[in-house]
């Protein structure tokens, strides 16, 4: 596990990361430090992005597991007020090339039942409804990919994360899977044109979402270079795709960053009130 503090200089983004290895745990009688969230990052082009940097920002210490370098998940959610499952290309069901898959489900259906806040990404969103009794499928019309407008649901107001959304706010896409059915009891809070379910809400503290909040044009630039040959090869252009995020990158850093705040906000809660329950 490697303990990651980020610092930004502007809206451009990180100016420099510092980084140290740690537990997550501080040793007996040590003086307590900043909140930690766990953060579970699935492939090496897809980090905690742009949330990471508004978490870091509030004062957060974000406990990132390289699950696919074969750094090995906490058995529990001990020492941690939030967890972050981040993005990936793996099927959210493949347990077989991402063996790490079933302790990230444990993850989740513990943070679910303590109330941990909890946002899943893409496919941490799937983990999270795979994990709690939804199912995910592959599109069958093709990828979701680029600047995408969503479409606030009822629910959306007054929801503590996703509420101050604005109707037809663009998100970053890149998925070839989706959510077909929710979870029992998710309250759906997002939806799309070639999506319907781009964010939902678990219990009180548990969001999922199908696209990016984190990514913006750098990141979406990698995607598509990677993905670019069968790209074009059905037809899309890899570099349109590219061009839009950028574009839309002002209102992506704006909306998404505040989302990132809100979530953190709930973090820092449960870490402060953890820290005056009586041991």
């Amino acid at each position: 596990m490697t303990t990651e503090t980020t610092e930004t200089t502007g809206p451009a983004g990180p100016a420099g990361a510092a980084e140290h290895l740690g537990s997550g745990r501080p040793p007996a009688g040590a003086a307590r430090g900043p909140a930690a969230v766990l953060v579970v990052q699935h492939e090496g082009d897809a980090g905690a992005g742009l949330v990471g940097e508004h978490l870091a920002r509030a004062g957060l210490r974000l406990d990132v597991v390289r699950a696919w370098e074969g750094e090995a998940l906490p058995a529990d959610l001990g020492g941690h007020a939030g967890l972050l499952v981040l993005g990936g290309s793996v099927n959210c069901e493949d347990d077989e090339a991402a063996p790490w898959l079933p302790g990230v489900r444990a993850l989740v259906r513990e943070a679910v039942g303590g109330e941990v806040p909890l946002l899943g990404i893409c496919l941490g969103g799937q983990l999270v409804a795979h994990a709690l009794g939804g199912s995910v499928t592959t599109r069958p019309q093709g990828p979701e990919l680029g600047a995408v407008p969503l479409r606030r649901l009822p629910a959306a107001t007054g929801d503590p994360v996703l509420g101050g959304v604005p109707d037809g706010a663009l998100a970053a896409q890149w998925h070839w899977d989706d959510v077909d059915r929710l979870p029992p009891s998710a309250v759906p809070l997002l939806t799309g044109d070639s999506c319907p379910h781009q964010a939902f809400r678990v219990g009180s503290a548990c969001w999922a979402v199908q696209f990016h909040p984190e990514a913006e044009g750098t990141t979406v630039a990698e995607w598509a270079a990677e993905d670019g040959e069968r790209l074009r090869a059905s037809g899309t252009d890899p570099e349109a795709l590219v061009a839009g995020v950028r574009d839309a990158e002002p209102e992506l850093r704006t909306v998404w960053g505040a989302v990132a705040e809100a979530w953190g906000a709930l973090v820092r809660a449960r870490a402060d009130g953890s820290r005056r329950s009586p041991r």
